[in-house]
């Protein structure tokens, strides 16, 4: 049960696979918008949504903290160094030019990872829930203490005993 993926008949990957394919599928999203437009689009927006909901249904069941963070992780890595790598600023730029190129396409995806985080989060949710272990155990009723030898006496010896047996406590006088 621990093992499989949101498919029953289908083994789940290790959780740093599938936080590897996310972050996969972002960096190709992010590579894509930068060359094909220059900032973050439609390109990136899909494969990001993509990676992040297959990391998620793809991981094994016990390991699915990791993709279950790893949306907003993911924008706060994988943007940053691909717009410093792919664009970075001229020389002779400031520190202020530095932040506003790496902090636009930040400010720019934050509605997608708001929205792929929740996706994300309802899909870890409903899989720890449906897929929980058969052997779990189930909550029992508590069971009766056992009776003391002193009772099961008294109890054999009428009712006056009985009720005499029941005032006096279970555990050992105290000296």
């Amino acid at each position: 049960m621990s093992d499989r993926s949101v498919v029953p008949t289908v083994l789940g990957i290790p959780p740093v696979a599938a936080v590897g394919v996310g972050a996969a599928l972002t960096a190709i999203g992010v590579i894509g918008d930068l060359v094909r437009i220059g900032s973050l689009g439609m390109v990136f927006a899909v494969c990001y949504i993509a990676g992040c909901v297959l990391a998620i249904a793809w991981v094994r069941r016990d390991g699915m903290f990791g993709p279950m963070v790893q949306p907003p992780l993911l924008v706060a890595v994988a943007v940053p160094v691909v717009v410093l790598l792919a664009g970075s600023p001229k020389p002779g730029a400031g520190v202020a030019e530095r932040l506003l190129v790496v902090g636009a396409p930040l400010v720019n995806a934050f509605p997608t990872m708001a929205s792929t985080t929740g996706i994300v989060l309802v899909i870890g949710v409903v899989r720890l829930i449906v897929q929980r272990p058969l052997d779990a155990p189930a909550a029992t009723a508590p069971e009766e203490p056992p009776v003391s030898p002193r009772r099961s006496s008294a109890a054999g010896r009428g009712r006056g005993a009985a009720r005499g047996a029941a005032r006096t406590s279970g555990s050992p006088r105290r000296s």
